[in-house]
């Protein structure tokens, strides 16, 4: 450590102060080199977040369980007059309604797609989209994964014309449910494949989000988008003032928001642009967060050595020790943390309820349309996805495009393209944009019910046989 170096300095008085107050506290290692330290960091954020997926996927399970219980029981009458239960929001002279089902399709997917755009913005700033040597391979067998199942769909429906328009349904991958599946397969998966997995799962949301701006969006109303520029001005004046408050931007993201929708595009876009707005620098400060946080703790333990215990004192000064931590992560870090657990733990699993609830003895297959989406979107997940990541893969490997990363083989990356055949959450977003008429949406979300179901099963067995052999 440099003697001069003051975030170093407030570093190791922090670590010495909790020490002192705290003697049961591991005293720290004063040799560990920054690059280990922040090597430390990375894997315990990943860890983080691959727990809370991994749980979120077991939520989502039971969400989807209950919808699908409760749709085809004696009471399913009450489910879908649930969601269909009018919301107002009245001003003055002005009044809006909508249905519970929009809120939460329209409205509260609309953090979803902000912790995406987030975690992309993150990815391209520094992580596995950083750099094209190691965001090549992970972007072409996402592509052969995209390419490949939308072209099987089409194929499979294309005596049907009412269908096609489906083919973007089995496209996409469901983070929290992949995640979920690998985390099953215990200390065995290598570390690098988690990652090619979450690499893989993040493009294909990308290519999601695409696909939805250009391919399931209305007409475009001029006037709605002088709203949404509107929005987006107001974004950038807010962080030109230097604002960091997450709270100052849903003005304008409300703004942005409402343009959208009345322009004709999908209102949960706004989202996406502005998780891809999100700041990846600190903000500006008078003085550093450590030296605060230093300054902060140097009175705690003042206070601790001269046996005076002020409570209010104690708690303005653990505020100030908060705030330096805040400001320690740029926003584009600190944000998907606090917003994360709410999206994995609330948003997606209420989407599930109000989505997956098919009434299996509603869903007429005898008609040919609806058929051909059932199977097309069940084929294309289960056998389009690993024979699309796989097929790109191995083209990319051996046309010396890219490498496959050190501790990842084909068997893992087989492994990789069954658990993407899970589609559930963006697939039933998808669906709903793509049908609507109820008989072809029905079929759609039957066809990913059951494909997700069936990849799943298909991704566990196949990892629990090869999970030994999964690294070069």
């Amino acid at each position: 450590m440099h003697p001069h170096d003051p975030q170093g300095q407030a570093s190791a008085h922090a670590a010495q102060t909790a020490t002192a107050l705290h003697p049961d506290f591991p005293a720290p290692s004063p040799h560990i080199p920054p690059l280990q330290r922040a090597t430390e960091r990375a894997q315990a954020h990943i860890a983080h977040w691959l727990h809370i997926e991994a749980m979120s996927g077991t939520v989502l399970l039971l969400a989807a369980a209950c919808a699908l219980l409760w749709a085809n029981s004696p009471w399913a009458a009450s489910y879908f007059a649930t969601w269909h239960q009018p919301v107002a929001l009245t001003l003055g002279p002005w009044s809006w309604q909508t249905d519970l089902h929009f809120i939460v399709n329209d409205v509260l997917m609309t953090i979803f797609f902000l912790v995406v755009g987030m975690e992309i913005r993150r990815e391209l700033h520094q992580g596995a989209l950083s750099q094209l040597r190691l965001a090549a391979l992970p972007v072409l067998a996402a592509l052969g994964g995209v390419v490949v199942p939308a072209l099987l769909y089409l194929g499979l429906s294309w005596g049907e014309p009412a269908a096609r328009n489906g083919w973007a349904i089995p496209t996409a991958t469901d983070i929290a449910f992949a995640v979920g599946v690998l985390a099953l397969l215990g200390r065995h998966i290598p570390g690098p494949l988690r990652i090619f997995l979450l690499a893989l799962a993040i493009i294909d949301d990308i290519v999601a989000v695409l696909i939805i701006a250009f391919f399931y969006s209305g007409g475009l109303a001029w006037q709605g988008l002088v709203v949404a520029l509107a929005g987006l001005a107001l974004v950038l004046l807010f962080k030109r003032m230097g604002l960091a408050s997450a709270w100052a931007y849903v003005l304008p993201g409300a703004v942005l928001w409402l343009g959208l929708l009345y322009t004709g595009a999908h209102p949960t876009l706004a989202g996406v642009v502005l998780g891809l707005m999100t700041p990846v620098a600190l903000r500006s400060a008078r003085a550093h967060p450590l030296e605060a946080a230093h300054q902060a703790l140097g009175r705690v333990q003042g206070h601790a050595e001269q046996g005076r215990f002020d409570a209010a004192a104690l708690h303005q000064e653990l505020r100030t020790v908060e705030r330096a931590q805040r400001d320690l992560l740029p926003p584009v870090f600190r944000l998907p943390q606090l917003l994360h657990p709410w999206v994995a733990f609330g948003v997606m699993p209420l989407f599930a309820l109000a989505n997956a609830g098919v009434q299996l003895d509603g869903v007429d297959l005898s008609a040919s349309a609806p058929q051909a989406v059932a199977w097309g979107v069940l084929l294309a997940l289960v056998l389009g996805k690993p024979v699309g990541v796989v097929l790109a893969t191995l083209l990319a490997v051996r046309s010396g495009l890219c490498a496959l990363p050190p501790g990842v083989n084909l068997r893992g990356v087989l492994l990789v393209g069954l658990l993407a055949g899970i589609g559930f959450t963006m697939a039933i977003f998808v669906a709903g944009l793509a049908f609507d008429d109820a008989a072809l949406l029905g079929a759609a979300k039957l066809g990913i019910l059951a494909a997700s179901a069936t990849s799943a099963v298909l991704g566990l067995a196949y990892g629990l046989l090869v999970r030994h052999r999964l690294a070069q």
